[in-house]
């Protein structure tokens, strides 16, 4: 029997649900040895910051009221956000005081600002469409945020030609996410899912041939490899 589009589109996005679950959780081994070690050392809390703003916004997109037919798109940014908030917790025990005055900060905005979009949403838009292409907008600015904060961490393996804070698998899940989720967008055209990880596909794509230049020049400091360190 053959698949119709929708269908074929459903399967995607269960694998990119799984795919976009092994994004979220490849951070765990940093947090992990934040905890082990206690202590943040030279990591940042950035990325996660960005993710939760992504997925807040992914999760709004999602709702009935905005985009229906959604439910994959709520289901793993509901995990993601999850996930983050934990990550966020490491930093807030063992980061510094700037660390916690910049988590609490953003968060604090974040929430504003999500507040400010769904009023400007609901009261201003009166039809699905409209209100998907309003929190679209959004959501395009947000993941390319996310997708784009290992921006710093890129530069300082170009500079230290040593990979220890740019994880392999996260840079790997952030790739295939990418892929997954633009086949996804491409069965059933949605621009706004086709940008934000149509960027991110690239720019893992950009860490992982930054990882094969460099792993090799990175210093064997310890025990832990260099793809059980962080981030996006």
């Amino acid at each position: 029997m053959v698949m119709n589009n929708d269908e074929i589109r459903t399967i995607v996005g269960i694998i990119g649900n799984v795919i976009s679950f092994g994004l979220f959780i490849s951070p765990s081994p940093t947090i992990w040895r934040i905890f082990k070690n206690k202590s943040v050392e030279e990591f940042s809390p950035d990325p996660y910051i960005a993710c939760v703003m992504n997925c807040l916004l992914w999760i709004f997109y999602g709702l009935p009221i905005n985009h229906p037919d959604s439910t994959l798109v709520i289901t793993i940014n509901a995990i993601g956000l999850a996930l983050e908030l934990i990550y966020l917790s490491s930093f807030l025990l063992y980061g510094n005081n700037s660390h916690r005055k910049k988590i609490f900060g953003f968060l604090a905005a974040e929430l504003v600002g999500l507040g400010v979009i769904a009023g400007l949403d609901l009261g201003l838009f009166h039809t699905h469409d409209a209100r998907s292409t309003f929190i679209g907008i959004f959501c395009i600015v947000f993941g390319i945020g996310m997708y784009t904060s290992p921006l710093t961490i890129m530069w300082k393996v170009i500079k230290t030609k040593s990979v220890e804070y740019m994880p392999f698998y996260l840079s790997l899940a952030a790739f295939l996410n990418g892929c997954c989720w633009t086949t996804y967008a491409l069965l059933k055209w949605d621009w706004f899912i086709l940008i934000a990880n149509g960027i991110g596909a690239l720019s893992g794509f950009v860490q992982l041939v930054l990882y094969a230049i460099f792993w090799r020049t990175t210093p064997r400091k310890s025990k832990t490899p260099a793809s059980e360190v962080q981030m996006a």
